[in-house]
């Protein structure tokens, strides 16, 4: 027999064991940075450029942000849910109205705001299981139907003001601390918009986001997975609601009047056109689109108010303006402004070799292009017909 082989002594390592080589901690990728700087850069701002802005400005500022609340709801309620809304103003209109009535009637300020986004978000869940039910521009005239329905009750009500609305509207504030200026508005304003971008953020990559996403790729393939696509949309539906009656609750502590002309259904496609301009489901498309259709909509104002102008020049200059700026996204950018803007990166960031990683355009579970809603919406419009009977061939809803 052979001897067994010899057993190797034990090695003992004695102090510290050795350190790790320098900067293998946590990195930001390239893009992650960019992404953090931005963010910082457009925090710090929001807050530095109020205090540049003239008084006529920073109204404009106030109400951009407002407007950028509403339309990252709707963009929640397009981009995900796939639901073609023109009649969101309503539920602007809704809690403007909320907050106005119930401050007049001598409840405070404060629980009035909070109100406001919930009835809103209330009538949305109650008229949602009915409208909902409906697709394409039968959904998108029946939004805009309850619009003028709700307008009208308004105008007719004397409780709530009537044609003529409320005045004298009293400031947001809690006990004897008022908020009155607009600079105090602007810091609200934007504070709230920054809470709503995260709030979505964060329930976009959540869970029920996930839902959403796979709702918005496939509805049919979402349902047959087992999730609960009615009740999903019924959802989006009371909480882009939600975002638009807490805006028109601030709206109305802010310019301390309101009546059914300050909701046309002008101010619904506006809020469509922001939406789908820079894409579809993307929170910062929302917030792009708000700035970039407020800065076009003063300057056309500007431009209709001339000497020797007529008076219904602006809003025609402003639909003009809406359709010229659909068709464009339709032909060239069927997916927004934005995720062009970050596929064009990603290509230079590749010829670079800096990433090698696929293109942003076309991963899994994006929001459906803006072309395609927008397509929708003209064709709902009777301004280009799409084959088929309204219903977009599946090319056209492939998503990005």
């Amino acid at each position: 027999m052979s001897a067994p082989p010899p057993r190797r002594a034990p090695v003992h390592t004695h102090g510290p064991a050795p350190a790790e080589p320098a900067g293998t901690g946590l990195r930001l990728s390239p893009g992650a940075a960019a992404r953090a700087g931005v963010v910082i850069l457009a925090v710090a701002g929001s807050l530095v450029l109020p205090l540049w802005l003239s008084t006529a400005n920073l109204t404009v500022y106030v109400l951009t942000g407002l407007y950028a609340v509403t339309a990252v709801g709707l963009s929640l309620l397009m981009g995900y849910a796939g639901q073609v809304s023109l009649g969101q103003a309503v539920f602007f209109a809704i809690g403007a109205y909320t907050a106005a009535v119930l401050s007049l009637h001598g409840v405070p300020a404060v629980i009035a705001l909070v109100a406001a986004p919930v009835l809103a978000a209330a009538v949305a869940a109650a008229v949602g299981v009915p409208i909902l039910r409906l697709r394409g521009h039968y959904l998108a005239f029946a939004t805009l139907a309850f619009q003028l329905i709700v307008l009208s009750v308004i105008s007719n009500t004397p409780f709530l003001g009537g044609g003529l609305g409320f005045t004298d509207i009293p400031p947001l504030g809690i006990g004897g601390a008022a908020l009155t200026s607009s600079l105090g508005y602007a810091w609200l304003v934007w504070g709230v918009t920054a809470a709503v971008m995260v709030l979505s953020v964060n329930m976009i990559r959540s869970r029920p986001g996930r839902a959403l996403r796979a709702l918005a790729t496939s509805e049919a393939a979402a349902e047959s997975a087992g999730v609960p696509v009615v009740r999903y949309k019924l959802t989006v539906f009371a909480i882009s609601a939600a975002y638009a009656g807490f805006a028109g609750g601030i709206y109305v502590f802010f310019i301390g009047y309101v009546a059914p002309d300050s909701f046309p259904v002008a101010l619904s496609v506006e809020l469509v056109v922001m939406v789908v301009i820079f894409g579809l489901g993307s929170v910062w498309g929302a917030l792009l689109g708000a700035v970039g259709v407020s800065v076009l909509v003063q300057v056309l104002n500007n431009a209709g108010t001339l000497p020797g102008m007529p008076q219904y020049m602006p809003t025609l200059l402003s639909y003009a303006a809406y359709g010229v700026i659909l068709v464009l996204i339709m032909v060239f950018l069927p997916g927004g402004l934005l995720p062009a803007f970050r596929g064009l990166g990603e290509a230079v960031a590749r010829r670079l070799g800096r990433t090698d990683g696929p293109a942003g355009p076309g991963r899994a579970g994006a929001p459906p292009p803006a072309a395609t809603l927008a397509r929708s919406l003209v064709s709902s419009l009777r301004l280009s017909p799409v084959k088929g009977g309204g219903k977009p061939p599946p090319e056209q809803i492939r998503r990005q």
